[in-house]
């Protein structure tokens, strides 16, 4: 199950960890957010040790998702040695995100 984060530990979780972080750009209303929470607690389960998965709900943390233009639901940036290497936006198959934690690993 991916952690949940907040603006006050996200230089901690993300940008501080030894391994690539996808990060899901969420809200609780969000239906598509809703609908992309099995397919990445299933890579969270496959990816564990080589990936870290996290979630931010965007209601309750303003400043990470400014920082980096979160302007749709869902979001996922994936970072690596502290910087954003890929995202996307919006509903994807579990083949297309494993594409792109692949290319990082």
């Amino acid at each position: 199950m991916p952690s949940p984060i907040s603006d006050a530990d996200f230089n901690q979780e993300v940008l501080a960890s030894a391994t690539p972080v996808l990060v899901d750009f969420w809200a609780p209303w969000c239906g598509p957010c809703k609908a992309m929470l099995p397919i990445v607690e299933e890579l969270d389960k496959e990816y564990a040790g080589k990936v870290k998965f996290v979630k931010m709900n965007v209601d309750e943390n303003l400043e990470i998702p400014g920082q980096f233009n979160v302007m749709s639901i869902p979001t996922f940036v994936l970072f690596k040695d502290g910087k954003p290497v890929s995202s996307f936006v919006g509903g994807r198959t579990k083949e297309d995100i494993k594409q792109e934690l692949d290319k990082v690993l």
